[in-house]
């Protein structure tokens, strides 16, 4: 009989196998349980091996045709985040819904607009989601394509938290 924490645990890792391992001590490599198919946003080397993110699983939403979901992968040489983001393609409300373990996390965004590292990442993730033609590029050169494709780069960005439930 598996106790609860056993059967926690493999439900875990069917949801993603990645993460539960290299947060266990298990895993050798992060870099090695990419999963198919990850779309690979960017990757530099820091100190103890590999930081990369990457998108898979890119799903639409039936009822609200602007509306994607992602998984998103955080990699770091001795941990692995897998996130189920929501991202909005509407050049009227362009945004990244995401997490960081604890809040909620609502950014509006303003593709083609002004691209610094407090949102490079926001972009690089909207960009390759939206558009996947675009994935890995520069969102600070996008400007003129955003143009093209109806967004002004004119939106106010901005970020809303949301406590957890149980915090």
């Amino acid at each position: 009989m598996l106790t609860s924490l056993a059967k926690l645990c493999c439900v875990a890792l069917v949801l993603a196998p990645g993460a539960v391992l290299a947060q266990a001590g298990l895993m050798e490599s992060p870099e090695r349980a990419r999963p198919a198919g990850m779309v690979l946003l960017s990757e530099r080397v820091v100190a103890g091996g590999k930081q990369a993110t990457g998108i898979y699983q890119i799903e639409r939403d039936p009822a609200l045709p602007d509306v994607r979901r992602v998984k998103v992968w955080l990699e770091l040489p001795n941990d692995l985040q897998v996130r189920n983001e929501t991202i909005r393609c509407s050049p009227k409300a362009p945004m990244r819904v995401t997490n960081d373990g604890r809040d909620l996390i609502v950014r509006q965004l303003n593709p083609g607009g002004l691209i610094n590292p407090s949102n490079r990442l926001d972009h690089l993730i909207w960009w390759a989601v939206c558009f996947p033609e675009l994935a890995a590029q520069d969102p600070a050169g996008l400007g003129p394509r955003a143009r093209q494709l109806g967004f002004g780069g004119h939106l106010q960005e901005s970020e809303q938290r949301f406590q957890s439930p149980g915090r």
